[in-house]
């Protein structure tokens, strides 16, 4: 039986006290390990501190990198993400292309932020994301789509349309990140892909 149970119900049930971003749907918070002299216990998710979110969490995956290596930029037009850093630090990028999807737009929102351990962020579907390992890195991702791939899109991590300002020139990339399209690019196909789409 878990050890928490041991713990009073106010410990072993506190939520992450979601805390609204500049984005819109976009939510930070943070998860509070109970320690003692034995060290330490986190419960890292419950359905209920994400019920308001709008879809069920369906997959879980774990994501380990080494300092310097920098994941992104990603997007996912049907899925939202919910982040908790369990290693390391990460310098995290969200680029909002929502309105830029819709031509509602000309320009994209940006938030640049750091996470540490037990930092959480709920990325809603259309905002692209990307972080950075500062050091080494793990990051327990939940999803609300289990993995197909024909949700996966990406454009380049030093896109000057995102203008992201990462703190490293030179990070260590996958060769599909290497070879991204221009944002420009990206939001094209994802619109002429959702021209054909019967479920959009």
């Amino acid at each position: 039986m878990p050890e928490h149970e041991s713990s009073s119900p106010a410990q072993g049930s506190s939520p992450p006290g979601w805390q609204p971003s500049g984005l819109s749907g976009v939510t930070f918070g943070t998860l509070r390990p109970i320690a003692d002299e034995r060290g330490s216990f986190t419960e890292l998710w419950r359905s209920s501190w994400t019920r308001g979110f709008g879809a069920d969490i369906r997959q879980a995956n774990l994501s380990r990198s080494e300092p310097g290596v920098l994941r992104g930029l990603h997007v996912h037009e049907r899925q939202a993400d919910l982040w908790v850093l369990l290693e390391g630090r990460a310098f995290v990028a969200l680029v909002d292309l929502r309105d830029r999807l819709d031509h509602l737009a000309a320009a994209t929102a940006t938030a640049t932020f750091e996470m540490t351990f037990g930092s959480a962020v709920h990325i809603p579907a259309g905002v692209a994301h990307g972080f950075l390992a500062l050091e080494r890195v793990a990051l327990l991702y939940m999803v609300t789509n289990e993995y197909t791939g024909t949700d996966e899109h990406g454009f380049a991590w030093n896109d000057p349309m995102a203008a992201v300002q990462w703190p490293i020139r030179s990070p260590i990339l996958s060769r599909r990140d290497a070879t991204n399209p221009s944002l420009e690019e990206a939001l094209e196909a994802m619109r002429q892909r959702a021209d054909v789409s019967p479920t959009r």
